[in-house]
């Protein structure tokens, strides 16, 4: 008997806001987005998707009001043309704006503001379909750093934006090391790789990461995180499904306390709670 993977999670946090997003996927192709309130660690289920959401190329609006996102499920004959870039009202799918793509490269975005947004490759979309008078585009890339058009062109600009500061690259592997500090002591570090060989339920693009004690220069291997982030005074992380926080000022002890473990939830066909 095969033993199934664990929900694979991706979480994105907004900046200006105690909310966030958390992009559960599986089986392969399915995904689900969940609203995260961050004030009191309550969990609301928001779409469900037949098809593949490309998480670093996703963003939150800083207030958590709007989601952008970048999805495939295949359907190429479709209005979507089977791959597209979108903007919904967070956590759930259903678009106010969406670009018809056709193909899976470029794609995705990032706010630049509340509601000024970056698309990714946008010469490379079909026009949109909707409207949302609220947002407007901003045409010019607004960073001067660039990793490419694809998951990586987006998702280390979005870590560094948020905070995190790329202090080295490394060859084998492919892999790229970010940090962020965690208070007087502590540093976490994000170890992003891009590979094409890869380890058993992880694509081509996997993270793990660090926590480095300064006092002590001792480095605690947290390979199974495969996101994490500071959220406010404490360390959030998803780990085989669940998503745990630990109060920073008890990282020496790091004693998890589960948030919620999202492996026994199933597709549902469910609807926004707005109109298109």
């Amino acid at each position: 008997m095969v033993t199934p993977f664990p929900a694979r999670l991706h979480v994105l946090l907004a900046r200006d806001a105690k909310t966030g997003v958390v992009l559960r996927r599986g089986p392969s192709k399915s995904v689900c987005t969940i609203g995260w309130d961050r004030q009191d660690d309550t969990f609301t289920v928001g779409q469900w998707l037949h098809g593949r959401i490309y998480e670093r190329r996703c963003d939150l609006s800083p207030d958590g009001k709007y989601m952008i996102y970048f999805a495939m499920n295949g359907k190429w004959d479709s209005a979507a043309k089977g791959a597209w870039t979108a903007i919904s009202l967070a956590p759930y799918l259903k678009a106010v704006l969406l670009w018809p793509k056709g193909d899976c490269w470029n794609g995705g975005g990032l706010f630049t503001g509340r509601r000024r947004y970056w698309l990714n490759g946008g010469d490379c979309h079909d026009p949109p379909i909707g409207m949302c008078r609220a947002l407007k585009p901003d045409p010019t890339f607004p960073w001067h750093e660039s990793y490419g058009g694809e998951c990586l062109g987006v998702y280390y600009i979005r870590l560094q934006r948020d905070g995190w500061k790329l202090r080295v690259s490394q060859e084998p592997g492919h892999q790229v090391r970010f940090q962020k500090p965690l208070g007087d002591r502590w540093t976490l570090r994000k170890l992003a790789h891009a590979q094409m060989i890869s380890p058993p339920g992880k694509g081509c693009y996997f993270d793990g990461h660090q926590l480095v004690d300064r006092d002590t220069g001792t480095v605690h291997e947290h390979p199974t995180w495969e996101w994490a982030e500071r959220d406010g005074d404490r360390i959030v992380w998803a780990e085989e499904g669940r998503l745990f926080a630990c109060p920073l000022a008890e990282l020496a002890e790091l004693v998890p306390r589960l948030l919620f473990d999202f492996n026994d939830m199933a597709f549902e066909p469910l609807q926004a709670p707005y109109g298109a």
